[in-house]
């Protein structure tokens, strides 16, 4: 679904924006990458005027709506055409259909891998999440108390489905609802794949933990001091090099959950910057093999690397994707409404709507993710024998 330019300089301004503190950059910064999907919608649709084979469609995104969501999105269209849209919209009585929200988390794992690989769950009239704390949990045998009680009560952790909120800017020009509920249904997706994705992203991998999600660079441990509703990050593990010892040696340090239970570890995922990647973990991580072909991302235990803007350069994130649990959907009621907003005036010749999507994420263990220091790693080459000479040692 993705055919514009998403390495745009809107993007990259959302992203920054989505870093700092300052609102106002963040509203700018995702309308301007809303009506930027908005012009490659309105090409799309210009080019495939008149197509009426599904598949061509499909393949730029344009999907076959329910008779909800078409029912839905044209009383949306009729809403936003008259002169009074901001009372048209209330007089819709649905929330966006639980579809729509479906399909969005569908293009989201598939198209952002980091978001596919962790626990990743639409929340839409979810409001409680109920996880395990403490992994495989061992059966022991003893007399019914309050031992027991206690220890079952520590084993759950419940997380606030509607603690978080992001609010996502829609510029739609009159010409553009002419297109019809498929086209807008293929631009509502985009803005709200791109702008949840790339917000779910940045905060899964350093969120605050304030009115976002709590990162896996942060401390969740019981007995961490969470101020102002900041949650402190991890001390940096100072990674010399990618060869085995060095790197088993964070590897082992998952092994073994928050409370000291023991895990098996059969993969990890490696979060970097891509700057980073290029720049320090490609050439640590590309031997040369006896053919005489590069052979990139070779490390000594399965490894999946991750690129992503969400982590600064100089660090990195090593850990168990399965163990953080992240959650996102539109609400419900009024909360999933799309809504004019007349108070935006950034953009011109668009009118401009809202929708808010509402969640939450954290690390079910603290013990599921490290945080690296990598900005010190050196290559490691691995020791060569020559028939004929001598083994030579391995050098850094």
């Amino acid at each position: 679904m993705r055919n514009y330019d998403e390495n745009s300089k809107v993007v990259d301004e959302f992203v920054q924006a989505l870093k700092g503190d300052d609102e106002q950059r963040v509203r700018e910064a995702m309308a301007a990458m809303a009506s930027d999907i908005q012009q490659s919608v309105l090409r799309d649709a210009e080019q495939l005027a008149g197509e009426k084979d599904a598949a061509v469609l499909a393949a730029r995104g344009v999907r076959t709506l329910t008779t909800k969501e078409r029912a839905w999105y044209n009383g949306v269209i009729d809403a936003m055409k008259s002169d009074g849209p901001k009372q048209a919209l209330t007089m819709i009585p649905e929330a966006m259909p639980s579809t729509v929200i479906d399909t969005v988390l569908e293009d989201i794992q598939t198209e952002f891998p980091l978001l596919n690989a962790i626990e990743f769950v639409n929340t839409t009239g979810i409001t409680k999440w109920i996880y395990n704390k403490k992994g495989a949990q061992t059966a022991a045998w003893g007399a019914l108390g309050s031992a027991i009680s206690k220890e079952l009560d520590g084993a759950f952790g419940v997380m606030d489905m509607t603690l978080c909120k992001l609010t996502a800017y829609f510029p739609v020009s009159k010409d553009f609802l002419l297109l019809g509920p498929e086209w807008l249904d293929r631009y509502v997706r985009a803005v709200l794949v791109e702008a949840n994705a790339l917000a779910a992203e940045t905060a899964v991998v350093d969120g605050t933990g304030k009115d976002q999600f709590i990162g896996m660079t942060r401390d969740v441990s019981d007995e961490v001091s969470v101020s102002g509703g900041v949650y402190p990050r991890k001390a940096a593990v100072k990674l010399a090099s990618f060869g085995a010892q060095d790197y088993l040696n964070v590897v082992e340090k998952l092994t073994r959950t928050y409370t000291g239970r023991q895990r098996p570890v059969t993969r990890v995922a490696l979060i970097v910057n891509p700057s980073d990647y290029f720049k320090v973990v490609r050439p640590a991580t590309t031997v040369l093999n006896t053919s005489g072909q590069y052979v990139a991302d070779v490390f000594p235990f399965p490894t999946d690397v991750y690129q992503t803007a969400g982590i600064e350069a100089g660090k990195a994130v090593i850990g168990l994707p399965g163990q953080y649990l992240a959650g996102l959907g539109a609400g419900i009621g009024r909360k999933g409404l799309i809504e004019y907003d007349d108070s935006v005036k950034f953009l011109d010749d668009a009118r401009v709507y809202v929708t808010r999507m509402y969640g939450n994420g954290r690390a079910k263990d603290d013990n599921a993710f490290q945080l690296l220091d990598i900005s010190a790693v050196t290559p490691t080459y691995p020791a060569v024998t020559v028939k004929g000479t001598v083994s030579t040692k391995s050098a850094t």
